[in-house]
């Protein structure tokens, strides 16, 4: 039974929160589950993220939602929260970490806050924001478009979703599976005819020579279902491809909206469907074999979505039951060295930043300037790379790592995974931008000029996610 909250205390974002409610209690030995949802649409006017220009939004298009997953077997307790969002800062995330844990006793480190990459949310941080801001200030003597602290009411909300959802917590069946989807996703690097490494090189372009790496054609799924009468009350679906393909002014959660609304016309208005997205930091979904339209409004994202919920549908009867669920997490921490700029290359991205959004500025050069300064916000010369690792069962586990990171770094950490069926999303509980490999460091390109770390970061995490998993499997 599914049921409605309204908290009229927040202001700033309407908050509706919506958890699966189990009527059942569980013995020690039992996997129970609950899932809420809320809304965390910030005010229209406010400024969106997802590109290097200032966009204000003007209407929503469909809600951005975050969806708490709260889980627990005997002593261990774990959340997870799915953000209609472009990225989680590590400030946010610490505190809605720290308000679970104050509250609820689950450890901070067994709680996953992620964020789906949508590029139609909002911008409530990094150096582009920062200097937005400060220029909206002089200009009026405050920001117009930050007439509240979203960051503030984001942590309340996220906090209030765990909260209800482990309020709910009962016993649940859990099934999961992989299914495979090679017609969506496409690696957007590619070699060209000049020696070069370019990224989104553009549609049917003759100086092409051949795509610089792969896709992740894994579609992960769990299924959470009610254990009495079988209903499915919840799903976490992942699959490594960028939320970009709506770009414009309106409020919106992407593709994993059309996703969600095809899994609830099939398995009930109460059913939530919970998105993560894999390692997808040079995977978008342009297929440049070809001149059909790809770029900007809806169809587009209806149908990846939809393709999406079609796969899924396809899965769900193939799942395996998890009939001994195992519950369990465990972290580590890895210390990225930061790349490092003169204090001439920092005069000249200040000055450069005057000229981000415009076209007196080469699209690269306005990349690295906004990089340089955003470098500055980070305090210190390593970047704290969190992973993640969750125990479903002896044969489903998950990883989660922080920024956009490249697929081959997920491929190289399931191809090492002793779990029979391994996921792993990223930009999880922070957002230091791309994560590439040591190859595409030399290869070069956007990612890698927009990227904070020293090549060699992405390595360490494959290291570290993969002593979690064996360890979680010993």
């Amino acid at each position: 039974m599914l049921h409605t909250i309204f908290v009229s205390a927040v202001v700033l974002l309407s908050a509706v929160l919506l958890p699966a409610m189990l009527p059942l209690r569980a013995s020690a030995a039992e996997l129970e589950a609950a899932v809420a949802v809320v809304d965390i649409t910030p005010p229209l006017g406010y400024r969106m993220c997802g590109y290097f220009n200032e966009r204000l939004s003007t209407g929503v298009r469909d809600p951005l939602l975050a969806k708490a997953l709260v889980l627990r077997q005997g002593d261990c307790q774990a959340a997870m929260v799915f953000c209609d969002l472009v990225g989680l800062t590590r400030d946010v995330t610490d505190r809605t970490r720290k308000a679970a844990h104050e509250k609820l006793g689950i450890p901070a480190e067994n709680v996953l806050l992620a964020a789906t990459h949508s590029h139609t949310g909002p911008l409530y941080a990094g150096a582009l924001r920062e200097f937005l801001h400060e220029r909206a200030v002089k200009k009026h003597g405050t920001d117009p478009c930050e007439k509240d602290d979203y960051p503030a009411k984001l942590v309340e909300l996220l906090a209030a979703a765990i909260a209800r959802a482990h309020a709910a917590l009962g016993p649940v069946k859990l099934q999961a599976g992989l299914g495979q989807e090679t017609g969506l996703s496409f690696n957007r690097r590619f070699h060209m005819k000049d020696g070069s490494v370019v990224f989104n090189p553009g549609r049917l372009n003759p100086n092409i020579v051949r795509v610089a790496g792969p896709i992740d054609p894994d579609l992960g799924l769990l299924l959470f279902r009610h254990p009495a009468d079988g209903r499915a009350i919840a799903s976490l679906t992942v699959f490594a491809l960028h939320l970009d393909t709506l770009g414009g002014t309106l409020y919106s959660a992407d593709y994993p909206f059309h996703l969600a609304e095809s899994l609830r016309k099939d398995l009930g208005a109460g059913f939530v469907s919970m998105f993560g997205n894999g390692t997808c930091g040079d995977i978008n979904h342009i297929d440049v074999s070809t001149d059909r339209p790809q770029l900007g409004g809806g169809p587009e994202t209806r149908r990846i979505g939809e393709g999406l919920a079609a796969k899924v549908k396809a899965v769900v009867p193939k799942l395996k039951d998890q009939s001994a669920p195992r519950l369990a997490v465990q972290s580590e921490t890895v210390m990225a060295p930061l790349q490092k700029y003169s204090p001439d290359d920092l005069a000249w991205a200040k000055t450069a930043m005057e000229k981000v959004g415009t076209s007196e500025l080469s699209f690269l050069d306005q990349v690295r300037a906004y990089k340089i300064l955003d470098l500055q916000l980070r305090k210190g010369d390593l970047l704290p790379i969190e992973v993640q690792a969750f125990r479903f069962s002896d044969e489903v586990a998950l990883v989660a790592l922080p920024g956009e990171v490249f697929v081959e770094i997920g491929l190289a950490i399931k191809k090492a995974s002793p779990f029979a069926v391994t996921m792993v999303i990223e930009l999880a509980n922070d957002t230091p931008d791309y994560i590439p490999t040591k190859k595409a460091f030399a290869e070069g390109s956007y990612e890698t000029v927009n990227s904070r770390i020293q090549p060699g970061g992405g390595e360490m995490a494959v290291d570290a996610a993969v002593r979690l998993l064996k360890k979680l499997k010993e």
